[in-house]
């Protein structure tokens, strides 16, 4: 049996009851992607059937264009975040079996985000001083700033409301492997106020013309519990990451990590992968990120929707290359609402869609947790249970 496990990054179904406290009440990332796309336009059908529709009915909510089907191929349902939080590293540990107690440490907004225990430390190791120190967008604050850091050498620091410390780098000025040994050393720093994510975030060309390239890399912070992967592994179950899960789980438990950069590259591996190994037994979880890091966080409907497009067609090729009791899951780690204000992620349910092939789709409902998810993997390929989670296949 093989099992693929897809997180359309951000891609939320409704504001969790506790939105508010993240001022996300209201934000519903699907729903108002199709709102706001004019209906005769949206052509999602390999979604559709799927049962997106069905997922965002469960809410009370009805999707411009994707309707709820009176059969769905999957088994349908949305997953609350159990976990505090609602950044890339949360929801993803919680999807492989990993619940929070406690949120990832965020940086203030204001200037001199970043405390002297960091900063200090990482300037005298690396003889150099830090420009920026702020909460920013990437792209704003590289064009910014990128002309004084190529003609000081400094590095440019920032955050955002995620429990991230980014460093940014012209790939001429700090070049890529020097970039990663400075991040290294920032995650060790990092590591006692539990911060998510350390994240390099190189870029090229001239002022007032830079771009960032596809060379990011994330630092995650150690894993506090055994995940989907460890208990899959210690199964002998082959375990493969695509695109940044291999970096948001420290590779911890995935015996192949190809570290694709952006959902076309990273869709072509997951077929590439599903069509090569037919007859294998595994477990494939990939992220395909341009939904959040292009559309969502810039506000960006439009391309938001384009991307989603291009998911619903890979999705009709790869249920084409499963067989009968193979699954294929589709799902999210928060949202991040390209209507929202602002430009940070968006406190959401997520969907769950459950496909089994050859099995008849289900209303799972509303789950308490991402880690359900988890559990019912562990549970398909007999695997010791988790610690988090209850199974949705009976």
């Amino acid at each position: 049996m093989k099992a693929a496990l897809l997180v359309i990054d951000s891609f939320g179904i409704g504001a969790l009851p506790d939105a508010g406290n993240y001022g996300d009440e209201g934000s519903n990332t699907a729903l108002h992607i199709c709102q706001n796309i004019p209906v005769g336009e949206i052509h999602l059908p390999n979604l559709t059937s799927l049962g997106l529709g069905n997922c965002s009915e469960i809410l009370g909510n009805i999707l411009p264009g994707v309707p709820a089907e009176a059969a769905p191929l999957a088994s349908c349902g949305v997953m609350m975040e159990k976990s505090p939080g609602k950044d890339t590293t949360t929801g993803h540990w919680e999807l492989a079996g990993v619940v929070l107690d406690k949120p990832f440490h965020t940086f203030p907004a204001q200037e001199s985000s970043f405390p002297e225990e960091i900063l200090q430390p990482f300037s005298q190791i690396f003889r150099v001083g830090v420009l920026g120190n702020e909460s920013a967008s990437g792209i704003e604050i590289i064009n910014r700033l990128g002309e004084e850091h190529m003609n000081t050498g400094h590095p440019i620091v920032y955050t955002s409301a995620d429990s991230v410390f980014q460093i940014a780098a012209h790939e001429e000025i700090i070049p890529l492997e020097r970039l990663f040994e400075m991040c290294r050393v920032l995650r060790r720093l990092c590591d006692p106020l539990l911060v998510g994510r350390v994240i390099a975030r190189p870029f090229l060309g001239k002022p007032g013309n830079f771009e960032r390239t596809s060379n990011r890399k994330d630092f995650s912070l150690p894993l506090p519990q055994t995940t989907i992967f460890d208990a899959l592994s210690e199964q002998g179950v082959k375990t493969i990451a695509v695109g940044k899960i291999g970096d948001i789980f420290n590779e911890q438990g995935i015996e192949e990590s190809f570290h694709d950069k952006g959902n076309p590259a990273c869709l072509n591996r997951t077929l590439q992968l599903l069509e090569e190994r037919e007859g294998q037994s595994f477990f494939l979880f990939a992220n395909y990120v341009d939904t959040d890091m292009f559309y969502g966080h810039r506000r960006d409907v439009r391309g938001y929707y384009n991307a989603l497009a291009e998911i619903d067609k890979s999705l009709g090729q790869m249920i084409d290359l499963l067989h009968p009791g193979d699954i294929l899951m589709v799902t999210a780690d928060h949202g991040c609402d390209p209507t929202w204000a602002g430009t940070d992620h968006t406190r959401e349910y997520v969907p769950m869609i459950a496909y089994r092939k050859g099995w008849p789709g289900e209303n799972i409902g509303i789950r308490e947790s991402f880690s359900d998810c988890a559990q019912s993997l562990a549970a398909c390929f007999g695997a010791s249970p988790l610690t988090h989670g209850v199974s949705f296949f009976l």
